[in-house]
């Protein structure tokens, strides 16, 4: 993890700006990603504090020709990819039968068409420098959540893709690392969306007790480091992951059970 040229999107704040501050050393170069240019340009001035390259460009993943625009920008300042990690995306809580259609679509272009479009246009690339794609997902990519229809879907499909260009490259040196957090103290609960799409603005959670957005980042950037395919984090979320494996129904069951304690907002 010395002089590697890395894209981060979703950088401007939760997991993605604690991964681009772990980054931001032995000579590495960062591309940060993000829609809010006025998070972005603070980032980027913290990070050239500490004398590290970076470039900031302002993107919405859900847009093809801005992740386009992301990755030509990346190799015009820098020549090369080294590590892609899709970070971007956005969370809901509705029962589905409530959700307008429109919320289930926002969810999905960000979190799986930005994943494909942002790793089809860097593909070739890191394919040259042997790197590594990465896709920061969810335990509810391997179940599906109350109330997150949406937001499990784009990971289950997520997974689903990531799974096969790993396939498709096992040949080619290709790293892919899918990890999957639990519940992590980050901005994605209170910028979820709510049945007509508007952002819930609070959480139904108790965010003390999760892990921090620096531990997340800490854990995934050592799954690159150690190239793994996958990574799990928190004791509930493997446990979950395990008995949907082997106990699906029990699985369900206390997944039911947990997310009905969520207090409605």
């Amino acid at each position: 993890m010395k002089d590697k040229v890395i894209i981060i999107t979703g950088a401007s704040s939760g997991i993605g700006k604690a991964i681009a501050f772990s980054l931001a050393k032995n000579d590495n170069k960062l591309v940060l990603a993000a829609r809010n240019l006025q998070k972005l340009s603070t980032i980027t001035k913290e990070i050239k504090a500490k004398k590290i390259a970076v470039l900031s460009v302002v993107t919405d993943v859900a847009i093809k020709k801005e992740c386009k625009n992301l990755i030509d920008k990346c190799m015009s300042e820098y020549g090369r990819i080294d590590i892609l990690i899709n970070n971007a995306g956005i969370s809901m809580r509705s029962l589905f039968n409530e959700t307008n259609l429109k919320v289930l679509e926002r969810v999905i272009n960000t979190n799986f068409w930005g994943t494909v479009f942002c790793t089809k246009y860097a593909l070739p690339y890191l394919l040259k420098t042997k790197g590594s794609l990465v896709g920061v997902s969810s335990i509810a990519g391997h179940i599906g959540l109350p109330e997150r229809s949406a937001y499990s879907a784009s990971k289950f499909a997520m997974h689903g893709f990531l799974e096969s260009v790993r396939s498709e490259n096992m040949e080619n040196d290709l790293h892919v690392l899918i990890a999957c957090p639990g519940f992590t103290a980050s901005n994605i609960r209170k910028s979820a969306l709510t049945k007509d799409g508007s952002t819930q603005n609070e959480s139904p959670r108790n965010e003390q007790k999760m892990m921090s957005a620096e531990q997340v980042a800490d854990h995934i950037v050592r799954a690159i480091k150690c190239r793994k395919d996958n990574l799990t984090l928190s004791v509930n979320g493997k446990i979950a992951v395990w008995l949907n494996r082997f106990f699906p129904k029990i699985a369900k069951r206390l997944v039911f059970n947990h997310f009905k304690k969520e207090k409605r907002l």
